[in-house]
């Protein structure tokens, strides 16, 4: 009788240094990374420095050569994990982020918010679960543009600016994009994400609302766009090996306590409707980031913000997991 053929072995796709060296990108197997300017066929053009983004643009080849390097494994130009430092794993032109997208999480930060109007706690919630359940029926995402530059490492230190007053947590699933997306479907747009990475998109909640134009609403750019407010990764996972990107476990931990714990179930518009909305209006590119919201349990619902020496591990099922400090801009 025939047996069915062995899986393919996981693999993930990073950026890595040795001491101080030039960042290069990495097949991850295990604990060992191969340096993929070693391999002739993913070098790209002669004298260019590939990164992770020149590989996602040849995404179709590129794939393939990466399945037969993981199966094989050993060889030259590997590396151990251990002895490499980990950058965020892909440089994005473009980072679209999804506001007010997991059900929970926008009913508790409506109810945070302390409503002026003196409405009561139970009233706020019922009246946001009711536009919630409007908003997936009805409406469309709630898409803002965030700036590479706050981009930093899965373990580097997280900044907190010495104006910023109210730091916050917000874990999230990042969708990575391949082929080139523009007004795709929503049944098609999967099709254009080359794989997953965990982001962390962190927030001076003190200016998310503009109090002195309140009709102008939100303040995305200095609520969230400081250096190293987004810490990216540790890896990019081929989307081949994440079986299903609504139903995967989002845990944030802060100095090892639980705080986010929630599944991508709780998303109102999933990662499919949030690439095909974005691509109507934007060309997404290899490399650019979607970013699909944050779960309940951020730093406003438990009335504790973050504060220089806390640590932040994040965790998506099958991602990785992310590690990062806060440390005053003093410091």
């Amino acid at each position: 009788m025939a047996t069915d053929p062995s899986p393919a072995r996981t693999f993930a796709l990073g950026t890595f240094s040795v001491g101080g060296g030039v960042p290069f990108p990495g097949l991850v197997t295990d604990e060992e990374v191969l340096d993929l300017r070693t391999v002739s066929g993913l070098r790209g053009a002669p004298g260019a420095n590939p990164g992770t983004r020149d590989l996602l643009e040849r995404w179709d080849g590129v794939l393939p050569v990466l399945r037969e390097l993981a199966a094989s494994g050993g060889g030259s130009g590997w590396h151990r994990l251990a002895d490499l430092r980990v950058h965020a794993p892909v440089r994005p032109r473009q980072i679209l982020q999804s506001g007010a997208n997991y059900r929970t999480h926008v009913i508790d930060l409506a109810v945070a918010h302390e409503p002026e109007d003196g409405r009561p706690p139970e009233r706020v919630r019922a009246e946001v679960a009711a536009l919630m359940d409007r908003r997936a029926a009805e409406d469309q995402p709630y898409v803002f543009v965030g700036l590479p530059s706050a981009v930093t490492g899965p373990y580097d230190d997280v900044v907190i600016p010495s104006w910023c007053t109210k730091p916050d947590w917000e874990l999230e699933l990042a969708a990575v994009i391949g082929e080139p997306a523009f007004r795709v479907s929503p049944e098609r747009a999967l099709e254009h994400v080359a794989a997953y990475t965990i982001a962390n998109d962190v927030t001076a909640r003190e200016l998310v609302f503009r109090r002195d134009m309140p009709e102008i609403g939100t303040d995305w750019l200095r609520a969230k766009n400081a250096p190293t407010f987004t810490p990216l990764g540790p890896y990019l996972v081929p989307a081949e090996f994440v079986t299903d990107p609504g139903d995967l476990r989002v845990t944030l931990r802060l100095n090892g306590e639980a705080m986010q714990n929630e599944s991508t179930r709780d998303m109102v518009f999933d990662v499919a409707r949030l690439v095909s909305h974005a691509s109507q209006t934007v060309e997404l590119r290899p490399g650019d980031l979607v970013l699909t919201g944050s779960p309940a349990g951020n730093g406003m619902h438990w009335g504790r913000l973050l504060r220089p020496g806390d640590v932040m591990e994040g965790t998506i099922t099958g991602l990785g997991t992310q590690r990062n400090t806060c440390v005053a801009e003093e410091a």
